[in-house]
């Protein structure tokens, strides 16, 4: 597990990204600026600039509140605040730490996620 920092300004998150290809493909994209949209009620989404890998993973995955999955058919990044459904070609590549429930707040959220120990940029 990699861990990972989720920065919004007035909140920050911390993530364990997993192993594997997909999630090796994510942490190699970043630093990364992103704005999160809201999607179904359910997640926090935002595309990324190029596709992950999906070798070896399952043809369809249940996510899970706090998870962070890569919907391959649309090439976006999804952190999930609530249970979603069933969903082909979802990718499950870490999890959030606790608390993650500010994510469910309406509205755009700008993002930087970098891994945990990298120093922030200074522009």
């Amino acid at each position: 597990m990699t861990k990972i920092d989720i920065d919004a300004g007035t909140h920050q998150w911390t993530a364990q990204i997993s192993d594997s290809p997909s999630a090796r493909d994510f942490l190699a994209q970043l630093p990364i600026d992103l704005t999160l949209t809201d999607y179904a009620a359910t997640e926090k989404i935002a595309t990324l600039p190029r596709p992950l890998t999906r070798d070896g993973v399952p043809a369809t995955v249940t996510p899970r509140a706090g998870e962070i999955g890569y919907y391959a058919p649309w090439g976006n990044i999804a952190l999930y605040h609530k249970d979603g459904p069933r969903s082909p070609g979802l990718v499950v590549i870490g999890r959030i730490d606790e608390p993650y429930a500010d994510l469910a707040s309406p509205g755009d959220v700008q993002v930087t996620i970098r891994q945990h120990d990298a120093a922030p940029e200074h522009n």
